[in-house]
């Protein structure tokens, strides 16, 4: 059983080290530990930092790409690197490293795919009143859209079976968090949450510059999931709204027609027969993308079946062997 810790960065040289000094060595259960930084840009030292820690492996994006793209480089890296279980751990020290142990227990019982590392929201100083309130408003959106219980949506402590991380496709350009668990809902794959304890903040966040723009960005990321998994069911409910107003009024101008000859409300029966128009552009516009959906599903798991192929040819060949960190150039 081999396990590979990632950990995306972004100008993280003053915190890297203590975040790596915090992970574990040995876990029970496990065989082997690597360890993979994702550079996403940096402009400091973080790469430095790595190597000089001795990290196993070093994803180094030219330009900052963003969150979502590092996690699936480190994926796609750990994977080719003969990963059965990957844990992805933020570089400012938010999570600490002997939960761990706890994060991957159920993926070594095969209880689960995919396991969240549940944070005390309420009880986390570093935490506002109103993002505490809003964290919990997040999560439950995302429970909604993907019909899982998850209680901590945005949590970055996560660990995924190599079987889950074949499977992972992240379209946004944003952050993972709240796509992949929608993924794991829509697609049945097992996701469970265990909790965990933080450490205190030693920086602001950067993933939104301000809390408005996270939210903002947080529901258009959760709206857009929904809308790629479940298309027809969305444009069902969205064309709910101006048939029913079209009917009401249709029905309104054929009252006025019997009773008074309907002089003076063609304008009514106009805006009716619009709506219901509109409604119904919803409704085929659902079955459209309902196609789609199923091309899609088609897709991934062509997608599935190339990536084991290639990931497990290459885990299964002779290990080359490494005297110093191996660096990818994305």
């Amino acid at each position: 059983m081999k396990l590979i810790i990632q950990i995306p960065c972004f100008n993280e040289e003053e915190t890297l080290r203590q975040t790596l000094d915090d992970l574990p060595r040995r876990i029970e259960g496990v065989d082997e530990i690597e360890y993979l930084v994702i550079n996403d840009g940096s402009s400091d030292e973080t790469t430095r930092v790595a190597k000089e820690w001795g990290v196993d492996y070093i994803v180094n994006f030219t330009q900052n790409k963003g969150l979502a793209k590092g996690f699936m480089a480190g994926i796609d890296v750990a994977l080719e690197n003969g990963a059965d279980i990957i844990v992805n751990t933020d570089a400012d020290n938010q999570y600490r490293g002997k939960d761990i142990p706890k994060l991957i227990e159920p993926i070594i019982k095969q209880e689960a795919d995919i396991v969240i590392g549940e944070r005390p929201i309420d009880d986390t100083a570093d935490f506002c009143w109103m993002k505490k309130k809003l964290q919990r408003l997040g999560s439950w959106a995302v429970r909604q859209a993907s019909n899982t219980d998850i209680p901590d949506a945005p949590s970055g402590f996560r660990a995924f079976s190599r079987e889950a991380a074949l499977r992972l496709n992240v379209v946004n350009d944003y952050t993972y968090t709240l796509e992949t668990i929608v993924q794991a809902g829509r697609e049945k794959i097992p996701i469970v949450s265990v909790p965990i304890e933080t450490n205190e903040a030693l920086r602001p966040s950067r993933l939104a510059r301000t809390m408005f723009a996270y939210v903002r960005t947080s529901m258009l990321t959760i709206l857009r999931a929904y809308l790629v998994y479940k298309p027809l069911k969305a444009f069902l409910f969205l064309s709910l709204f101006p048939t029913i107003l079209g009917i009401i009024i249709w029905i309104r101008f054929l009252y006025y027609f019997f009773t008074a000859g309907g002089a003076g409300h063609i304008q009514s029966l106009i805006f009716a027969c619009t709506l219901i128009i509109i409604g119904f552009v919803c409704v085929m516009i659902g079955i459209l993308g309902d196609t789609i959906c199923a091309n899609r599903k088609i897709l991934q798991d062509v997608q599935y079946h190339t990536r084991k192929q290639y990931y497990d040819g290459v885990k299964l060949s002779e290990p080359r062997k490494r005297e110093e960190c191996r660096i990818y150039y994305r």
